[in-house]
């Protein structure tokens, strides 16, 4: 005689609501409001483990898993952050990486722009005043060094803490680059130098290792490399149509009336500047003339310059007189 098992009917809908009851305790149990603070310079694991202490996830080890399989480690900010007592590895971690900070503020600093302006917008999102900023920034020379990125601050903080997270991106987003080495000639703070000065000429992306090399082969050649945005910065600020006389200005930054290169960085530059001035175009030009079109035409030669810009003046005349 044989004796047959058979699951009672019902079973697989049991199942199937005991795992949602499960899952749904696992993502959404209500917990207990909780402020927990992420320091800079604090790494994936070292959140995990503090996440831990605090009750607020129940497996530091499966958080650090999430982190290395989603890749979103370098997205945890420093900042005071509004969590709960067993929430999910999941859910922390997209708050963390979403910046869900207390009081905080979305701030945008693009690339190109010089630590004046960076220290306008800061202020004017009511993060930090600017003097003092500026004060600190001008001291520890780190024009070039405030990386441009999209930043969720917290309204009120120490002039010092904005600076030295600024500072933190760039050594995440751009130091690593150094590790393959400079072009020929450069060093890390002629490199910036250099980056900073494409970011302000480049309009079309593909041009910035051509812009790049022009720079870089005069200053090989101790050509002076009369860059239209050193002037402006010794100026002070971005002036549109420069005048004979502008160029004229007297200042180490400015590349008309000095050799060289300027004696550091004039704005923040983006990565895709600092890539272009690590392994610019392999070619000779040394000049270069903006084609009313958004991009250049590049030259060798002065003479093929000349002709290249009165084409462009002669067009631009035409133009204006249809």
């Amino acid at each position: 005689m044989k004796t047959s098992f058979m699951a009672k009917p019902g079973t697989p809908l049991k199942l199937l609501a005991a795992a949602v009851i499960l899952l749904s305790l696992y993502f959404f149990w209500p917990g207990t409001p909780l402020t927990v603070p992420v320091a800079e310079g604090v790494t994936a694991g070292q959140t995990a483990a503090i996440l831990r202490q605090r009750g607020v996830i129940l497996s530091a080890t499966w958080f650090k898993l999430l982190v290395k399989v989603t890749g979103t480690g370098k997205r945890i900010m420093p900042g005071e952050y509004s969590l709960r007592s067993h929430m999910s590895a999941e859910e922390a971690l997209w708050r963390l990486t979403h910046s869900v900070y207390i009081s905080s503020v979305k701030v945008v600093l693009p690339e190109g722009w010089r630590m004046e302006q960076v220290a306008e917008r800061l202020e004017a999102n009511g993060i930090t005043q600017a003097a003092p900023f500026l004060k600190l920034a001008r001291e520890q020379n780190l024009e070039g060094y405030l990386f441009p990125s999209t930043y969720q601050l917290e309204k009120k903080m120490p002039p010092q803490e904005v600076i030295n997270l600024l500072k933190s991106e760039f050594d995440k987003q751009v130091r690593p680059l150094f590790s393959k080495g400079f072009a020929q000639g450069l060093d890390e703070r002629k490199t910036m130098v250099i980056a900073s000065i494409v970011e302000r000429e480049a309009v079309d992306e593909t041009e910035r290792p051509l812009i790049a090399a022009v720079y870089i082969n005069r200053f090989r050649r101790r050509i002076p490399l009369e860059a239209d945005p050193t002037t402006q910065y010794a100026l002070g600020y971005w002036k549109k149509g420069l005048t004979y006389k502008d160029l004229k200005v007297k200042s180490p930054y400015n590349t008309y009336v000095v050799g060289g290169l300027p004696p550091g960085p004039i704005c923040s530059p983006g990565i895709n500047s600092v890539t272009a001035a690590l392994a610019p175009a392999n070619f000779d030009a040394l000049y270069f003339v903006a084609d009313r079109k958004g991009k250049h035409i590049f030259n060798a030669s002065f003479k093929e310059h000349l002709k290249a810009k009165r084409s462009v003046e002669q067009q631009a005349a035409k133009e204006s007189g249809q």
